[in-house]
């Protein structure tokens, strides 16, 4: 009889069961709707989907679904993954890491020369600049309660992004 204990998981498996609140998906199905649904604020890669998947399934957290085009595994949520997934949900919150490559590379500019240092600030703007319109889109269109001050992070992390950027010394 399995016990009614949870499961300690990561960030990146409670993120998974969280997804897979709605229903059975597959990994590809996982990837799209983690970037979807919180890509602008915690990244989870093709490589640590696929690695975090059968863990969680030996661990008993997820059950393997149908098997669908070109073999492609669907994945579903069990109690157990359910009760796991609710313990992350009220652990204990705290300071989260930053962890941006980008942050990292405009510590580092300085090393750069000029034209180097505008393409990593010029290219980084444009992405940012895209980013808003759609994280700005995102927390229009967003009621619900819990995610509208999530979306309006999004928005408000983007425009720090770029106000970093602007601070960038052009010579």
């Amino acid at each position: 009889m399995p016990s009614a204990r949870a499961t300690s998981v990561n960030a990146t498996a409670a993120a998974l069961l969280g997804l897979l609140h709605g229903g059975p998906m597959t990994g590809g199905q996982l990837v799209a709707a983690a970037g979807e649904q919180f890509g602008a604020f915690f990244s989870v890669t093709r490589s640590q989907v696929y690695r975090e998947l059968p863990v969680l399934a030996e661990a008993g957290l997820l059950k393997l679904g149908k098997v669908g085009a070109r073999a492609s595994q669907q994945y579903a949520i069990t109690a157990a993954g359910r009760r796991s997934f609710k313990a992350w949900l009220a652990a204990d919150g705290g300071v989260d890491p930053l962890r941006s490559p980008l942050v990292l590379r405009l510590l580092h500019a300085g090393m750069l020369t000029t034209k180097q240092r505008a393409h990593l600030v010029g290219t980084s703007r444009e992405a940012y600049a895209e980013r808003l319109v759609a994280a700005r889109a995102a927390a229009r269109g967003e009621s619900d309660p819990y995610r509208k001050p999530v979306a309006d992070f999004a928005v408000a992390h983007v425009r720090a992004m770029l106000k970093l950027l602007d601070a960038v010394p052009e010579e």
